[in-house]
């Protein structure tokens, strides 16, 4: 007999808890096509609505991770994984996943694309001519064993349950979900063998977690899921209200993580990157934290994490001329630039309306089936705290064409503040969680 969806449907639309099985079930006959589309959508309203206890969040997170294959990594070093809940600028994994290889950890990494104003670690990498993201689990595991790192798309047999709900929640509102959003986060950490999973939770107007208290909610529930599954799971709350770092598009931001990799680049970026590495440091070897940001940053001054990500980018077919030769990138059809109306200090610079400033120049989509174009992006000429002059330019807007030129120009105005006195400097590292939930400052 053919499963029967719907009094599940209803019962969570009542506000009714559902038992694991009922929610294995439910999944796994998605998957296999015996539920419809939308009476699945239906159940992700209802959820939306309803919520869900801890115990089904957990059961649904089992469902997800169990409907396809896991990957099974056998390294000498110890396993960690890096994951970020997404924002402007951030290109975090392009300068931790080596860092992290270079001081002595192993890190598979599954990513995605971006949509909408933030931007998706796939789209950066494969900005550099050459370089697949599309591996098989064999490749994935090689690379990780040979190189320290690897970074691929989700295949289509790992969690296939996740990639199917996600479009869905995508198409019918149902994205701002907690037990949604942390089944899907989570069942794609544990499809693969991390002895660590380092979450790295954005928080402000240019990410998903507009303030401190849904971000902290969602790192606890995340921790206690890990620990369910017994991983040891931990998270650090960091700002983003201004974009991370000054480049935001894909190829400048690839440039703008090479710099950091060679000891130079934003301040805020190499904050965030080192900060992640303390924590591996930290939880898998038991260094005091101090001792461990002192190795982190000399990787990064040394050049040690550079050579990793120089010597892994031609394994995944990338062209390292592009890293050594920085004329090589392409130009984009139309550049433009955002200037300050008034003598000051910049105070304020919206993250989500660069985001989409970036997205309507080229960098980022519309639509999934959307391409991106390389060189499309949004360069911060002059960062918070810079003291200006009127008619100074602020924002450099690099385009695929004129008119993408001029909407990314008009979604700009209003975007930098200017004020008569510097903004108070704020670590771009709020706090952090560790694997029993518990608050740290850093």
């Amino acid at each position: 007999m053919k499963f029967q969806s719907l009094p599940l449907v209803e019962r969570k639309r009542d506000g009714e808890a559902l038992a694991a099985q009922e929610i294995d079930d439910l999944v796994a006959a998605y998957v296999a096509g015996d539920v419809p589309d939308y009476q699945m959508a239906a159940f992700l309203m209802a959820v939306t609505i309803r919520g869900m206890s801890f115990d089904e969040t957990a059961a649904l997170t089992g469902a997800m991770l169990h409907s396809g294959r896991t990957v099974e990594i056998s390294a000498r070093r110890p396993l960690v994984d890096k994951h970020s809940t997404g924002g402007v600028g951030d290109k975090t994994s392009l300068v931790a996943v080596p860092l992290l290889a270079a001081l002595g950890f192993c890190v598979p990494k599954l990513s995605g694309r971006g949509l909408g104003h933030t931007g998706g670690t796939l789209d950066k990498l494969e900005s550099i001519p050459g370089l697949r993201t599309s591996l098989d689990a064999a490749e994935f595991a090689t690379l990780v064993s040979r190189y320290g790192l690897a970074i691929a798309a989700q295949s289509e047999d790992i969690v296939p349950a996740d990639r199917l709900l996600y479009a869905l929640r995508d198409a019918t509102g149902t994205v701002a979900s907690l037990p949604l959003i942390a089944s899907s986060i989570m069942s794609k950490k544990l499809a693969v063998s991390s002895r660590l999973i380092l979450l790295d939770v954005k928080v402000g107007s240019g990410a998903f977690f507009p303030d401190e208290a849904s971000a902290a909610e969602f790192a606890r529930l995340a921790i206690r899921i890990g620990e369910t599954f017994g991983r040891d799971t931990r998270a650090l709350l960091t700002r983003m209200d201004a974009p991370l770092g000054q480049a935001v598009g894909n190829a400048l931001e690839v440039r703008e993580a090479v710099a950091c990799l060679r000891g130079k680049g934003p301040q805020d970026l190499r904050e965030v990157a080192v900060a992640l590495a303390v924590e591996a440091l930290h939880a898998v070897y038991g260094l005091a934290r101090d001792e461990a940001g002192r190795r982190a940053a000399e990787a990064l001054e040394s050049g040690g994490a550079y050579e990793i990500f120089r010597r892994w980018i031609p394994s995944q077919g990338g062209d390292i001329t592009y890293l050594e030769q920085p004329d090589r990138w392409p130009e984009a059809a139309a550049v433009g630039t955002f200037t300050a109306g008034t003598d000051g200090y910049v105070s304020r610079i919206g993250a989500r309306a660069v985001g989409e400033a970036a997205r309507l120049a080229g960098a980022g989509r519309l639509r999934k089936e959307d391409s991106v174009d390389a060189a499309a992006g949004v360069e911060i000429l002059a960062p918070l705290g810079t003291p200006v002059r009127s008619g100074q330019d602020l924002l450099r807007v690099h385009a695929a064409s004129p008119e993408q030129l001029a909407a990314a120009l008009r979604r700009l105005d209003a975007s930098v503040e200017i004020s008569d006195e510097p903004p108070r400097a704020k670590d771009a590292v709020i706090c952090a969680f560790d694997k029993h939930g518990r608050r740290e400052e850093r």
